[in-house]
């Protein structure tokens, strides 16, 4: 069966996860592979899934934030920094090409809603299977548009114990944050207007999801009203990003093509930190930090803290520690005769969101009788 992937949560990058990172080369692209993504901090931006028609392949573009631009990504370019994306493997096989006919026939209602409609109508009719999420790719023509590009991922703490008290605020909060642009046939020629004038590109080819648990936050904002999340291109390929479809200053004018992929099994990507092979021996204290999962994990803390005294503790940084990759260590570490205990914690500030269950290893402890 065709694995959904999703590296990280949008909960998770609204609660600040930034520091995890899928590789380019790790994401198939061959055939029609469906998804969406968001790029660092330091390199603020979208991803938008296209598949070309001519060739079997899909092409993966980032859209950028300072401008609102797009340009296509190649594996070994140096974009391997996806701290949030998901994808499927070749969908093509679960294709559901809706009837343009019935297309027009939802003419009026906003967009959520007319794609909403018809994957109910499509179970109701035996003609599409029940799934947790579907895939979509769509185009669209618009008499306006509002897009919002990702500017700034980092999230103070404040603003990420929000998120965790509430994330269907933090995310609303987080999305009126981000740069918007609009695409209309003329300039409003406001000056105060905050939302920036792209130009008259209104012809647009998206890819996103319909997730039936929105709350959850996978692969949407986690607000119980906001099943859709899509990402796209201007057809003419000069702007992209997220497509702020629920603005009142998106108006919809035609629908012109949907395909709908009924995506079954969920695999959840995620990095998991491991201290091991804690040891000590003439004045030396040994031990390695693992990563056991799927994501890279960049600008790592490690703790050593000896007889429970944090105020004196050691503190070293990894810069980087890709999935399956181990870093030993070798410290100085002279200690005068009598009992100790060392104390040896792998990402100290929770920057990295692992769950509960991966949590445990993070720490190790050594006693010693000198």
């Amino acid at each position: 069966m065709l694995s959904f992937s999703i590296a990280n949560t949008v909960t998770d990058l609204i609660q600040g996860d930034v520091r995890e990172h899928l590789p380019l080369e790790s994401i198939p692209l061959e055939g029609d592979v469906l998804g969406l993504g968001t790029t660092t901090s330091l390199d603020n931006g979208e991803l938008t899934f296209l598949h070309d028609g001519v060739e079997p392949r899909t092409r993966l573009y980032k859209c950028a934030a300072g401008d609102g631009s797009i340009r296509q990504l190649q594996p070994g370019d140096g974009s391997s920094h996806f701290p949030y994306v998901c994808f499927s493997g070749d969908a093509t096989a679960l294709r559901h090409p809706v009837d343009p006919a019935s297309l027009a026939a939802g003419a009026g209602l906003p967009l959520q809603q007319r794609i909403g409609a018809t994957i109910t109508s499509l179970i109701e009719q035996g003609r599409l299977e029940v799934a947790p999420i579907y895939g979509l790719r769509l185009g669209v023509e618009w008499h306006s548009l509002v897009i919002t590009v990702a500017s700034k991922l980092c999230m103070g703490q404040k603003r990420r114990n929000r998120a965790a008290e509430d994330p269907g605020v933090a995310a609303q909060g987080l999305y009126g944050s981000l740069q918007h642009y609009r695409l209309a046939a003329n300039d409003p020629g406001d000056a105060s207007d905050p939302i920036h004038f792209l130009g008259s590109s209104l012809h647009w080819d998206c890819c996103g999801f319909w997730d039936t648990q929105p709350e959850s936050g996978r692969v949407t904002v986690p607000v119980a009203s906001a099943p859709l999340h899509l990402h796209g291109c201007s057809r003419d390929l000069r702007h992209g990003g997220h497509l702020h479809h629920e603005h009142p200053g998106s108006q919809l004018r035609r629908l012109e093509s949907l395909a709908i992929y009924p995506l079954q099994q969920i695999r959840m990507l995620g990095s998991d930190l491991a201290v091991e092979q804690l040891g000590y021996s003439d004045g030396q204290l040994s031990f390695q930090v693992s990563n056991r999962g799927t994501l890279d994990v960049s600008d790592l803390g490690v703790a050593v803290v000896i007889n429970d005294r944090y105020s004196g503790h050691q503190y070293l940084r990894l810069p980087w520690l890709a999935a399956g990759d181990t870093q030993p260590f070798c410290l100085a570490l002279p200690l005068p005769p009598g009992r100790h205990q060392l104390l040896v914690v792998a990402d100290p500030e929770r920057h990295v969101l692992e769950p509960l269950e991966s949590q445990a290893n993070n720490t190790a402890t050594l006693t010693l009788q000198l």
